[in-house]
């Protein structure tokens, strides 16, 4: 089962009308249709509405709510509303409540408040999603279901632990195996009996926090349990729905990168991914940019859905930045760019109490349509009317792949030593932003992918070589084309266990280096690289040559003159690259962008760092080309090919001059 199928890109957000009075409703509607908005996610937190009592269930606000959308012709994602638990559940079953990393049984407060493995609250929330169903199936609003909100967060109570030890024995089999994974030989860890075994927490095995661990295979494996545990909530409830209705899509909002939560775990229960991007404060356009693509890696390319996003600003952070003039718009169109089939806000009219009142919403506190967010999203409106279904449905046509992987970033950041200042996502950040700035499509990927369609393949700090994963990526050097690895990669195998080998260990082979020992120095020292003009920082790999040659080399300390980064030619006509150390942005430009141009691989405007491009293939098989001036100036560029903008109607020949407006986007159907 796919996304919903609908006749233009699907545009709103989340609303609550429970919040309100039906004369507010009849404001809103108004506002909605002037601003073009066609979409609903509604009951997203309406438990204690619709279930006031343990064996009272009321769904009259929500039959108003879903009838008056149906009415005004909008859609709606309806959500089960089981991501916050209501009062009265906490009271009768305390167990629903979570136990914290620290040891503490939390009581009734917040939201994400619920133990995993509560048979209360899965009881109950199962069958709210039921009801639902059973209610709700063959309303005409109903686009697709929304189970839950934004999973995460772990527990650590006697509940877990018992699921823990159930998880352990389908996983590991018996307790010598489980022994030899966890290699608890190591500080007389050895266990007789699955009861001895605890949830790994500051009670146990960690200190200063939940980075740092004694054992970090139980660790590890706690990471994964929470994962699955979490994720059976989510099949509970599908299942639950299925029963009623088996034909509307089924999702959940996800988070992009998020660390706690394996997504490719998650990806095969989903209908469609759907996400929420909230990007850190003065990220960089890629950072936003790798959050979508990981969305799309998913479902092996599928379009996904932007489930929420903010109109205007956030709430949640010590300091709230406004979106300027153009932003907006822009963030907008970058999902659309790679591969948001729809586009929805985080709010539709402003809450006036609790702790998100002052968080950006298209329908301020005054209900007012003359401020400046409301024109701006009533604007974007009528262009995503305009543009209709043009792009839905489309896929990316890329021939890059990066490699993500939670067992890496959780084994890497739990790990003692090299250097606790080296943090996954930076890294991969790095060679993500160097690929897309210098105009390559990236499919963000699993380890498990097919990378047979690939012409280059960025494995940044891949801590972790599970399965047949090495053999692989030798396939992809071997038949002529070019993956790229870095320093920390390959050391553990899927238990977090060093190789007995060379590191980087089943890498070694194919990057024709290897690796004794290596440097590690605070934050603030850094290391010359001449040859690329770069700095180098953190982590320093001293490397020996197996068949791979010099490309650039340390400039200091003792080991000033060993490689940095090396080429192992390989296969027909492959190569397998190594940075074997934190180079900073310029450095790793440069090494991407010699990998991407021995495969023809840099984009028209690559020398325009501040334009990202993008390009989906329709359906039907038209080629479109998204450009995105992520600069408050006017871009001027010549156009690379004969296109026609499909959002100003406009034509331009190639070699003719073309000129995007600061924060400006064009959509151009090739021709």
């Amino acid at each position: 089962m796919t996304a919903p199928r609908t006749l233009k890109i699907p545009y709103g957000g989340d609303y609550n009308p429970e919040q309100w009075t039906e004369e507010v409703w009849d404001e809103d509607h108004r506002l909605f249709t002037r601003a073009g908005i066609d979409t609903l996610t509604v009951g997203v937190f309406s438990w204690s509405l619709t279930q006031p009592g343990p064996d009272t269930y009321d769904f009259t606000v929500l039959d108003r709510i879903l009838a008056r959308a149906a009415a005004e012709g909008r859609g709606v994602c309806l959500a089960t509303g089981t991501a916050a638990v209501p009062p009265w559940l906490a009271r009768r079953h305390p167990e629903v409540n979570r136990t914290d990393f620290e040891g503490r049984r939390h009581r009734y407060g917040q939201r994400h408040n619920f133990c995993p493995s509560s048979r209360a609250y899965r009881d109950h929330a199962t069958r709210m999603a039921g009801h639902l169903a059973d209610r709700y199936a063959d309303h005409p609003a109903l686009l697709a279901w929304h189970i839950n909100n934004e999973y995460g967060g772990a527990c650590y109570c006697g509940l877990c632990a018992d699921a823990f030890r159930a998880w352990l024995r389908d996983r590991h089999g018996t307790l010598d195996a489980l022994n030899d994974a966890w290699w608890t030989t190591f500080w007389s860890h050895r266990y007789t009996d699955w009861d001895e075994i605890e949830p790994p927490s500051a009670l146990t095995e960690h200190w200063r926090g939940p980075d740092h661990t004694a054992f970090q295979g139980i660790t590890l494996d706690y990471h994964r349990f929470t994962t699955d545990a979490l994720l059976n909530c989510f099949r509970a409830e599908q299942e639950a729905i299925r029963r009623h209705d088996p034909a509307a899509p089924v999702t959940t909002n996800l988070m992009g990168p998020y660390r706690p939560l394996d997504y490719h775990r998650w990806a095969p229960h989903l209908d469609f991914a759907s996400w929420d991007n909230y990007p850190p404060l003065d990220a960089p356009p890629t950072r936003p940019a790798l959050g979508h693509d990981l969305m799309r890696g998913l479902k092996d390319g599928a379009p996904f859905w932007l489930m929420e996003q903010t109109p205007s600003t956030t709430a949640c952070r010590d300091v709230n930045p406004l979106r300027r003039p153009g932003e907006l718009r822009l963030a907008t169109f970058q999902a659309i760019a790679h591969g948001a089939d729809a586009t929805l806000y985080f709010q539709l009219r402003a809450s006036r109490g609790a702790c998100e009142k002052y968080h950006g919403a298209v329908i301020g506190h005054a209900g007012r349509a003359d401020t400046r967010v409301f024109r701006e999203t009533a604007a974007l409106g009528e262009e995503l009317t305009r543009l209709g279904a043009a792009t839905l449905g489309a896929h990316t046509p890329a021939r890059t792949a990066l490699i993500f992987d939670w067992d890496s970033w959780w084994a890497l950041e739990f790990s003692d030593g090299p250097s606790r200042l080296v943090r996954y996502l930076d890294v991969v950040h790095a060679y993500y932003r160097a690929a897309r700035e210098a105009g390559a499509d990236v499919d963000v990927t699993p380890h498990t992918a097919d990378l047979g369609r690939y012409d280059v393949v960025l494995a940044p700090a891949l801590h972790m070589i599970k399965g047949d994963l090495a053999a692989r990526l030798e396939a992809v050097v071997a038949r002529g084309g070019t993956v790229l690895a870095t320093f920390l990669s390959g050391r553990v195998d899927e238990h977090d266990r060093a190789f007995r080998a060379d590191v980087p260990g089943p890498l070694a082979p194919l990057m024709g280096i290897r690796v004794d020992e290596w440097d590690a120095r605070p934050e603030e020292f850094e290391q010359t690289v001449p040859e690329l003009a770069a700095k180098a920082r953190l982590v320093f790999e001293i490397v020996h040559l197996t068949g791979a040659e010099p490309i650039a080399t340390y400039g200091t300390d003792f080991y000033a003159g060993t490689p940095a980064v090396t080429r192992n030619r390989y296969g027909d006509g492959g190569e397998a690259w190594y940075v074997a150390t934190a180079l900073d942005q310029p450095g790793v430009d440069t090494v991407v962008r010699r990998v991407l141009t021995r495969h023809g691989l840099l984009g028209p405007y690559a020398d325009h760092r501040t334009l990202e491009t993008a390009t989906r293939v329709t359906p039907e098989g038209t080629r479109l080309l998204f450009l995105l001036n992520h600069a408050p100036a006017p871009a001027s560029l010549t156009a690379a090919c004969t296109s026609v903008d499909l959002l100003t109607g406009k034509r331009t020949e190639e070699g003719e001059p073309l000129t995007l407006d600061p924060y400006g986007v064009a959509v151009l159907r090739l021709q």
